[in-house]
């Protein structure tokens, strides 16, 4: 019960921060994007502030035998670039220079009322569901006998 708490207190520190930030705002990230345009350069300052924050998170973390609420850290194994994650990653820059929403961005808009947020999260739940599929596709496809 502890870790759901910890994590519900954290999701709202984290989201209260990027509506004060404005990057709940998807035209201020857009803006970071318009180098030609109507270019605002505060999302480099809220990337960089997270940036110092994880730092020294990370340094203070990993001097702990372990985490508060865990019995171990849980890190992943793979330290490879593949195709599924370079792929992954520039359809998720596609779709956040599209929308203007990223995952934590949109996550607070979703309470703002405005229907953009909606429909950015559902084209979210969409492809996230397309690629299990197509993922799943190609698995059975390798494991299946040959004829």
């Amino acid at each position: 019960m502890l870790k759901i708490v910890s994590a519900f207190f954290i999701g709202l520190i984290f989201g209260t921060g990027i509506l004060i930030a404005g990057m709940a705002d998807p035209a201020k990230v857009l803006n970071f994007f318009d180098v030609a345009g109507t270019w605002d350069p505060s999302l480099a300052f809220v990337m960089g502030g997270a940036l110092i924050v994880t730092f020294v998170g990370y340094r203070m973390v990993f001097r702990m035998n372990h985490p508060l609420l865990a019995s171990g850290f849980s890190l992943p194994a793979a330290r490879e670039l593949d195709t599924k994650l370079l792929g992954g990653s520039a359809i998720f820059g596609i779709g956040w220079g599209l929308s203007g929403f990223c995952p934590g961005g949109l996550v607070p808009a979703l309470g703002l009322g405005m229907m953009e947020p909606v429909v950015t999260a559902l084209a979210i739940l969409a492809g996230m569901a397309a690629a299990r599929m197509i993922r799943s596709a190609f698995s059975s496809r390798t494991t299946a006998p040959a004829s």
